[in-house]
């Protein structure tokens, strides 16, 4: 990805994290802290440490979709260095919507998973709203399980 693939990715993934918070909290709070988690996962950008931001392109070049791969799961630690490898984690993988229901999720989701086990590995975990059915369609189509459920009910 290049810097101003970064910069327009980046501003899209800020406004879909407020307009998904739209109801559950202010507009204001959904900022503070999408722009905290930035900083915590992302606090150098494109340079960021053991994360990968890619494009996915076509045969023809165009660009189809992007990707953001950590290469350690958030939060775990290694007593060595502070970091756990044993699992990468898929921070977000998008598909444009002209592009979508191709078989481009698919593809790009095998490619992060080759690249996740070539930095050594063993799992690839996500996090995916239980709203969003066409991404758990591809997650179990590709063999991914559920190994955590949160639920919420909306009070009145």
């Amino acid at each position: 990805m290049r810097q101003d693939e970064y910069d327009a990715y980046s501003e899209q993934q800020l406004r879909e994290y407020v307009e998904s918070q739209t109801g559950l909290v202010s507009t204001e709070a959904a900022l503070r802290k999408a722009h905290r988690d930035r900083e915590r996962f992302l606090p150098h950008g494109l340079a960021t440490e053991r994360h990968r931001l890619l494009v996915a392109e076509n045969d023809s070049g165009e660009m189809v979709g992007t990707v953001w791969l950590g290469l350690d799961s958030p939060g775990s630690k290694d007593e060595s260095d502070g970091r756990s490898a044993e699992m990468a984690w898929l921070y977000d993988i998008r598909v444009d919507t002209a592009y979508r229901r191709s078989g481009y999720g698919a593809a790009i989701l095998s490619a992060v998973e080759v690249l996740a086990r070539d930095a050594g590995a063993l799992r690839l975990g996500l996090n995916v709203f239980g709203h969003n059915t066409p991404a758990l369609a591809l997650y179990e189509r590709s063999g991914y399980e559920v190994t955590t459920q949160q639920m919420a009910k909306r009070l009145r």
